[in-house]
Parts: structure tokens; sequence; C-alpha cells
């Protein structure tokens, strides 16, 4: 993984400062003559070379990470992959119901020309449950992150 994060940085790197050598500067005389001031064709081709290779190594090492992903189980028996994707789910779910538990009922007074009355919101769900299910949530995310993290530190060949 931390070669993947690496050669993610080299590329995200080399992609940006190719856009510098994407142009060659030149100055052209009234009279027709053209002085290149500044020539990026060799770099330019160099750097897109070595972004092109960069992409290939950065494809394989993913690919490799997905398949080992997929063949290392938890307790539960989901691969890897199954259990990244369901706590990427469980995970906007908790921030859903944490939204939730933010909201709160309340009661405005209302007064127009010729009447006045009380506006009421109310929750239409139990906070306390809302929060044991937070709760629940919270500790499956972590005991699934637990457990990935152990099966992460198992070493392979690339």
């Amino acid at each position: 993984m931390s070669l993947i994060s690496e050669e993610e940085r080299y590329l995200d790197n080399k992609s940006y400062t190719i856009k510098e050598y994407a142009t060659n500067t030149s100055v052209e005389e009234l009279d027709g003559r053209v002085n290149v001031v500044e020539d990026n064709k060799e770099t330019f081709d160099l750097d897109l070379n070595e972004i092109e290779k960069s992409a290939k190594k950065l494809s394989k090492l993913k690919t490799t990470l997905y398949e080992k992903n997929n063949q290392f189980k938890l307790t539960d028996q989901r691969s890897i992959q199954q259990a990244i994707v369901d706590n990427s789910n469980l995970r906007k779910l908790k921030s859903l119901y944490e939204q939730l538990l933010l909201l709160k009922s309340s009661k405005k007074r209302v007064t127009e020309v010729n009447n006045s009355y009380f506006e009421c919101k109310t929750l239409n769900f139990d906070p306390k449950k809302l929060r044991q299910r937070l709760d629940e949530i919270d500790k499956k995310i972590q005991k699934t992150d637990f457990e990935i993290s152990k099966l992460n530190s198992i070493e392979f060949e690339i």
C-alpha cells in the first residue's frame, strides 16, 4: 500500500509539472526571423514517457493489491475488498445518523394579523434508539477496520 501511495504521489507530481514543458517559447521578429527562447520538446517527451511507465506500474500494484484483498478473508469470511466497501457504506450511514441526532424538536409562536398559534416540530424517531444503532455501527466499523489492519500486515510478493 505504501508503494501505491508513493507511486500515486510521483504520478501526481509529474502530471502537474509536465504542463510547464508542454509548450515551446519562441520570438518571431517582424521580418520573419524566429528565435527559439525555450525548447522543451525533449524534456516533455521524457516526462510523458515516465508518466506512462508510472501509470502502468501503479496499475500493476493496484491489481495485485485488489487480488490479495479478494483472497484474504476476515473471520466472518468476507474478503478485505468486500469489507472495505461495507465499511464505506456504514460510514455514510453513520454520518447520516449523526446529522439526524443533531435535530431537535421545536415550538415556535407565529403571530399573524388576526391569528396567533404555535408551530410545533417533533422528531419522527426515538433519539435513544438511533444513538444505540449509531454505537452499534461504530463498533462494527472499528472491528472490521482492526481485522483489515491485521490482514494488511501480511506480507506477499509483488
